[in-house]
């Protein structure tokens, strides 16, 4: 398999930027190519005036610098660099590979990506590149060397920002140089046929191969691929994708070895192509973009599980938000506009789960193209506009904060394992229940755990495990031998773990483990399951302890010395174990074999923390209130309390409030929807 080394360490011993502005970074994608240059000098003021220190430029822009194959215009490009420089403003300048020239792509059609039936890509969209086009390649390095070449040295650069959302739109293809791409990765995983056949079970259907020539990508067919064939595809695109990027950065380190490199992620609920905690080691700042879904009655929860993901991928260091939206998005269903209110609270939660900077897209939304109707930082009403005058304030609150630059999240009690593979292998292949996702239920114990004011730290398996109390594994589907033994440690040495149903099912290779479900948390937990029972939609089944169940139940046998906590007490299961806790080493293992509805999950999670003695980061008098505590090295600390509720609530605090300078001493009030910000007095 391809190995990649990351040499984010060595630059970090020569960069001139250990951070990308003065205090938190603040700003948006700007795109000056749209307008004519009357406006660019308003639009530094106005910049300005908001309080922005940093743009991130040029992210669509190829086809208005390379006019023609081998033929440049530098000269607005060359205007704006110098006139944000001028106006104090940094540049995330980015290689505008997303979105190939039209020039190129009908000289090379051969480099659009191809569907599962066999669809070519038309122009007219962005990221229509197929990642193992050689050709591409070609022509996307020659683009960012000479963008290198021309402004390496240029004071207002900050840091490279490579293409845009590398696997959004091109994530999978399934075009012949795809194809000769995907042997050529199996053979350098698997070395001998042999080996792939084994791992895949390919004797199923009599799919034996005789070689890996013989391998096609999973092309659309009328029946069923190989969940064992899907899970290495997955792995392969988000391979492929990494692979540019690296072709992206290696030009960028060679001409420009002091910058910084990055790319945008996407870390959603929806665990996406790329395996982003394996990219995460290959840039030198985790940048994440987060859009919330308007129709998600608790989308707050979703973004601090998302930022929660994102400063795990950035192993607790801070990270950079480089995009949201200040209202509405254009891609949804019904585009709904965020509340009064709501863009700083989604701003400062993203702050207080551990960014240093918050960018949007975009600064000044667009009066055409498909993106017309994203909501920017000055909308299509100008300055004189309720948003312009909310990211104006929120730019001030953003640079009284600026003591928090730097600091970190203070580490967790709890931690919880999330990893892409075990979300891959679920959707790889059918499954007992296509109403179940892989994250549902990972996001809805962070919900749970959120509101009753418990820090989570979100880590990958093979993360250190030292030093937290609890241990969260909810639908691991997919757990190698070497992460069962990792959580059978931790709850020996006196941790105690939390399993869920569908956890530990299958092994690497997404081969289901046999003996009994969950496969490798049996011994652990001391029950097995010998059969599957999911529900329909819209079914449910109470259990013995008031709580409801949804989506999934099982047929649960529990060893001697494993302590039954709920049972089913209904339907053809009923008497039927739930819950389960059972004492191991120095610690427990609890499993939970049902969704449980949100006030069930609650009361689990309650019972779970007082019981593993895991405490909340701050007192709070009811739902609604988020609370995240911020550390320095040097001892300081900074308490965020962010309102979601509708009610004023109130929170333990002793300091002073960054946001207004006010001194708070044993509760503070923080009215609803708003944001308290306490520099804490000495703990």
């Amino acid at each position: 398999m391809t190995s990649f080394t990351s040499h984010s360490a060595d630059l970090a011993e020569h960069t001139a930027f250990p951070w990308l502005a003065d205090g938190l970074a603040y700003g948006g994608d700007y795109s000056p190519e749209q307008w004519p240059e009357a406006v660019w000098a308003e639009d530094v003021a106005l910049m300005q005036r908001a309080g922005v220190n940093l743009v991130n430029l040029g992210v669509f822009s190829w086809g208005l610098v390379e006019v023609a194959d081998g033929e440049f215009d530098w000269g607005w490009l060359d205007r704006i660099m110098d006139l944000l420089h001028d106006g104090g403003i940094g540049v995330n300048l980015a290689t505008p590979t997303a979105a190939p020239p039209t020039w190129l792509l009908q000289a090379h059609p051969e480099i659009a990506t191809v569907d599962a039936e066999g669809r070519r890509t038309a122009q007219g969209g962005r990221l229509a590149w197929s990642p193992s086009s050689a050709t591409f390649r070609r022509y996307a390095l020659r683009m960012v060397r000479a963008l290198a070449e021309r402004y390496g040295d240029h004071p207002a650069l900050r840091m490279w920002h490579v293409s845009n959302e590398l696997g959004n739109e091109n994530g999978r293809c399934y075009g012949e140089e795809t194809a000769v791409a995907w042997r050529e990765w199996l053979t350098a995983k698997y070395g001998e046929v042999a080996a792939m056949n084994d791992a895949w079970g390919s004797a199923f259907w009599g799919h034996r191969y005789t070689s890996f020539a013989q391998v096609e990508l999973p092309r659309h067919n009328r029946t069923q691929h190989n969940p064992g064939l899907l899970l290495d595809f997955e792995r392969f695109t988000s391979d492929a994708l990494l692979g540019h990027y690296l072709a992206e950065r290696a030009v960028l380190r060679e001409v420009t070895p002091a910058i910084p490199v990055t790319t945008n992620f996407m870390v959603q609920a929806n665990p996406g192509v790329a395996d982003y905690a394996r990219w995460a080691e290959e840039v030198d700042l985790v940048a994440n973009d987060h859009y919330t879904i308007g129709a998600d009655p608790h989308r707050e929860a979703d973004l601090a599980f998302c930022a929660d993901r994102s400063r795990g991928m950035a192993g607790g260091r801070p990270w950079l938000l480089i995009e949201h939206s200040t209202a509405a998005v254009n891609w949804q269903p019904v585009n709904r506009a965020k509340a009064p209110g709501e863009m700083a609270r989604n701003t400062l939660a993203h702050i207080a789960r551990g960014a240093d900077g918050a960018m949007f897209f975009q600064w000044r939304q667009s009066t055409a193209g498909s993106e017309q109707f994203h909501s920017a930082m000055v909308p299509h009403a100008g300055a004189d506009s309720q948003v312009y005058r909310d990211v104006v304030a929120l730019g001030a609150t953003l640079r009284a904060l600026a003591p928090v630059v730097g600091s970190r999240v203070e580490r967790a009690q709890v931690a919880m394992l999330l990893d892409h593979d075990a979300a891959a292998a679920w959707a790889s292949g059918p499954k007992p229940s296509s109403l179940v996702t892989a994250v549902d239920l990972p996001r809805a114990v962070h919900r749970a755990l959120t509101e009753l004011g418990i820090a989570v730290d979100v880590l990958r398996p093979g993360d250190a495990l030292d030093g937290y109390r609890a241990l969260v594994v909810p639908t691991l589907f997919l757990a190698t031998d070497a992460t069962a033994d990792a959580v059978r440690d931790f709850a020996a040495s006196g941790g105690h773990v939390l399993v869920t149903y569908l956890s530990g099912i299958v092994d690497e290779t997404n081969r289901v483990r046999a003996g009994g479900y969950p496969g490798a948390f049996c011994d652990l937990l001391g029950v097995r399951v010998d059969e599957f029972f999911p529900l329909f939609a819209g079914d449910t089944v109470a259990l013995d302890d008031g709580s409801t169940g949804s989506l999934w139940s099982e047929r649960v046998e529990v060893s001697d010395g494993t302590e039954v906590l709920a049972r089913l007490a209904e339907g053809d299961l009923a008497g039927t174990p739930a819950v389960t806790r059972r004492a191991t080493g120095a610690g427990s293992a609890t499993y939970l074999a049902t969704r449980l509805d949100h006030p069930g999950l609650v009361a689990l999670v309650r019972a779970f923390a007082a019981y593993t003695g895991v405490t909340a980061v701050a007192t709070v008098d009811g739902p609604g209130m988020e609370v995240v505590r911020r550390v320095h090295d040097d001892g300081r600390s900074f308490l965020f309390a962010i309102n979601h509720a509708a009610s004023d609530r109130t929170v333990a605090a002793n300091g002073r409030d960054l946001t207004d300078g006010t001194a708070t001493e044993g509760r503070l009030v923080v009215p609803a929807g708003a944001v308290r910000v306490i520099e804490e007095d000495p703990r």
